[in-house]
């Protein structure tokens, strides 16, 4: 079984593209090997010398070689093949907030199927200061290549819970403080109403369906995002990123409040 097959059957050790395996490598995850097109150059030299601080084995190789192990077909010239992604524990996500002296800020994928949106979210979220992002095991995907270079290596630096039950998850969360917040087209509460100044957990629905029923019923709020065109959705990554950026705006509205 070769590489490619190897991780289409289930495994998360490769990580492709230039921006996806940088921070790879300035992250503590364990690289086995990097495998790196013939003739590189620009900003191939920076991941070379992040490689040789790191001690990773670097394999010079055909293009070709590297589009046979390729699983999102566009790789940039460089692949990583790392120890598989360690998902964090519930509590590791509360400890990212404790860590900052921030009310917890978290992002549910409820059934992501596109792994170019999960990995869009995961890079907002990352960008935005969240701490953490949970998603679920089954019915959604993974940390899928294609998950991770979407996300320009976020997915290295930010706590990814996976859960077994999401609705028993959202439970434990509002047992612990936790604010559930989901995103609807439906929704009876504006974006620009809801309060998001203490712990907060925004849910993003599948791209299709939306927030699952059994899901929605946990929710404490069901908020949506006014619509001024004629449009009336966004996508999911497009969503958590609205969300995630008022979020943060109310927060630090409220910093400045409690200065005065």
């Amino acid at each position: 079984m070769d590489i490619r097959e190897k991780y289409q059957d289930g495994d998360d050790s490769l990580v492709e593209g230039r921006n996806a395996v940088a921070e790879l490598l300035k992250s503590n995850r364990s690289i086995n090997k990097l495998f790196v097109a013939e003739n590189a150059h620009g900003r191939m030299m920076d991941i070379l010398s992040l490689a040789r601080q790191a001690g990773v084995p670097v394999i010079r190789c055909d293009r070709r070689k590297l589009d046979a192990m390729s699983v999102t077909g566009s790789h940039q010239g460089v692949i990583a093949q790392a120890a598989p992604y360690a998902y964090a524990a519930l509590e590791a996500l509360f400890e990212a907030a404790e860590k900052k002296q921030e009310p917890p800020l978290f992002v549910i994928c409820d059934s992501i199927e596109d792994p170019h949106n999960l990995g869009a979210i995961l890079r907002s979220a990352e960008a935005a200061g969240a701490h953490g992002v949970i998603i679920p095991k089954r019915r959604a995907t993974g940390l899928t290549p294609a998950a991770v270079k979407a996300s320009a290596g976020a997915a290295e630096h930010i706590t990814i819970h996976r859960a077994g039950n999401l609705p028993a998850l959202l439970d434990t969360l509002k047992a612990r403080g936790v604010w559930i917040f989901g995103a609807e087209a439906d929704g009876n509460t504006s974006l620009y109403d809801a309060d998001f100044a203490g712990a907060s957990a925004l849910v993003i629905g599948s791209e299709g369906k939306g927030i699952s029923r059994l899901v929605r019923e946990k929710c404490d709020f069901i908020i949506n995002i006014p619509m001024r065109g004629r449009v009336n959705s966004l996508n999911a990554s497009n969503a958590a990123a609205v969300l995630l950026y008022e979020a943060v705006r109310r927060r630090m509205e409220g910093k400045g409040d409690e200065a005065e």
